[in-house]
């Protein structure tokens, strides 16, 4: 059987991507229900973690102890992944010992060299270009409250990071148009936005971006790394804060999500996390079911 990658959405099919948050659906609310269901018994996961994190690293540990599998974690005291070995022979090493694995790293091009190594599935958990994983739990969390979201407006407020860019991924594979407000200077990376133009519009204007939206969804504004950028990002992303006053310009039944950890008073007012319309504590635990969904699709097959 050839090895699936899931290192951007696009490794998966739209028909593999809806199946995906049908099935974490499924496996939530047997989880939910008490049902004991062990379909990775006796597999391992091995867990790079050259960038921290609490919901990836208790998500995906979780979700292995729940399938009846195992983790293993690898923090940058463990391995000097690309630093110390060469990335192609850690992917050879760890190939014959785990039999799947997650990273959260800097560089995109490093997990998709150990991808191109790797002789098990390889899952990115977070590079500095993408985050598919969290767009699994997002698109689950719309799911669960609205159905499919094709044909639906999506604006992304903030920066033009990994997750915007994900959201680019996911307009193409989940049929939605994004609109994209970000500080002139902060968009994200143009080939991405060329090649998926007939899908994503660019707007210096939160506003307009949010208008008639069926989803708003913002992250921090300075990203692991940059934390240095912080006070003078404060100052160029002030007037892109997600509040309940904005969000009365989306549609009257629109969502919020934030990927967290949030900084509240930054780019979501004190009270936006706690507003009727948004999902994030869902969006959040749905990591756990998105991820269980994906491991079993990349270790045992689609069901």
């Amino acid at each position: 059987m050839t090895v699936r990658h899931f290192l951007t959405l696009k490794d998966l099919s739209k028909d593999e991507l809806h199946q995906l948050i049908v099935r974490a659906c499924e496996l939530k609310t047997m989880h939910k229900s008490g049902e004991l269901f062990e379909p990775l018994k006796n597999k391992v996961l091995g867990m790079i973690f050259e960038k921290s994190s609490t919901r990836t690293r208790v998500s995906f540990e979780a979700g292995m102890q729940q399938f009846g599998g195992g983790s293993i974690f690898l923090s940058p005291n463990d391995t000097q992944l690309g630093r110390g070995e060469p990335i192609e022979d850690s992917a050879r090493v760890l190939s014959q010992m785990v039999d799947a694995v997650m990273i959260r790293t800097f560089e995109h091009e490093k997990i998709e060299t150990f991808a191109q190594f790797a002789t098990v599935p390889v899952i990115n958990a977070l590079t500095d270009d993408f985050h598919p994983c969290q767009l699994l739990a997002d698109m689950q969390a719309y799911y669960e409250v609205h159905g499919d979201i094709k044909g639906k407006t999506v604006a992304w407020i903030g920066d033009g990071n990994n997750m915007c860019h994900s959201y680019i991924n996911a307009a193409e594979m989940f049929d939605f148009q994004l609109n994209i407000a970000c500080p002139e200077g902060f968009e994200p990376m143009e080939s991405l936005v060329q090649q998926h133009a007939h899908r994503v519009t660019v707007t210096n204007n939160p506003k307009k971006a949010v208008k008639g939206a069926h989803l708003v969804v913002t992250d921090v504004w300075a990203s692991m790394g940059q934390e240095e950028e912080q006070e003078a990002r404060i100052k160029q992303f002030a007037d892109f804060q997600v509040s309940p006053a904005l969000m009365d310009t989306a549609d009257k039944d629109a969502l919020f999500m934030h990927c967290l950890p949030a900084h509240r008073g930054e780019e979501v007012s004190e009270d936006m996390l706690d507003d009727p319309r948004s999902v994030v504590w869902e969006e959040a635990g749905n990591r756990l079911h998105a991820q269980k969904a994906l491991l079993e699709f990349l270790l045992v097959g689609s069901k």
